[in-house]
């Protein structure tokens, strides 16, 4: 049992280690040529170097690192074009995920789903009253923010489809943190920006209750390529300067 929950723990932390390295190489934290190290890896992470060898093994994989010599490996030339084909996959993932669940959600988990929108709609009142005072209503943010994360969550639990999930979360193009981050940055410089998308999520719970595998599928895909197009646009502020508006 010991050496099964060492192997657990070992598989967990490599996966964490390739999504953080993969999303840093994806948003520039690391740049293209830049030579890496296990240790060096390790240290940034917080993790032993077995973990750090796993993931620079699967990223030599998917042709993100390259291995130029026995102790030498650097980031692989990832263009603008790299990425929008990285984008295309998460996207056609979170595509089959709705697919999925239009064919699997039960009653209840729909009802779920309808509620987290409420309290997303409640938030969204607030946020336009805040704005419409010039206000930029953090605080609200963050949790609508939140609100949506939950219904993704659940969106991927009605589909009941592991390997996808974790396939999915393989290849996100942004982690978490670098996603929120963006989106905040879209809104410093546009008030308006995202609040014209949740209507989407409303007609993708109809297509799922009417168990409208391909209609649900194109609902996501048309939301997922806009907004993480509008990520990979996202305008980067400059260090100390004020937001936009």
């Amino acid at each position: 049992m010991t050496e099964d929950l060492a192997t657990l723990k070992s598989v967990t932390l490599a996966d964490r280690a390739y999504n953080a390295i993969r999303a840093a190489i994806a948003t520039g934290g690391l740049r293209s040529g830049e030579k890496v190290t296990e240790r060096g890896l390790a240290a940034q992470l917080s993790v032993s170097p077995t973990p750090i060898r796993e993931a620079i093994r699967r990223l030599e994989q998917d042709g993100l690192l390259v291995r130029k010599g026995p102790r030498t490996v650097v980031v692989s030339d990832i263009g603008d074009t790299a990425l929008q084909d990285l984008a295309e996959v998460e996207v056609g993932l979170r595509g089959m995920v709705a697919r999925f669940a239009a064919r699997h959600a039960t009653p209840e988990q729909l009802d779920g789903l309808d509620a987290i929108l409420d309290e997303a709609d409640d938030l969204l009142i607030l946020i336009v009253q805040r704005k419409g005072q010039g206000q930029l209503p953090q605080r609200h943010l963050d949790r609508l923010m939140d609100t949506m994360q939950r219904f993704n969550d659940a969106l991927e639990a009605c589909a009941g489809n592991p390997v996808l999930s974790r396939l999915l979360e393989q290849a996100r193009v942004f982690s978490p943190a670098e996603r929120r981050a963006r989106r905040l940055e879209r809104i410093a410089h546009d008030h308006t920006f995202g609040l014209d998308r949740y209507s989407s999520h409303r007609a993708l719970v109809r297509a799922l209750r009417a168990g409208d595998a391909e209609g649900a599928e194109s609902i996501v895909i048309e939301d997922a390529r806009g907004g993480l197009s509008d990520l990979l646009n996202a305008p980067r502020s400059e260090p100390g300067a004020p937001p936009a508006g």
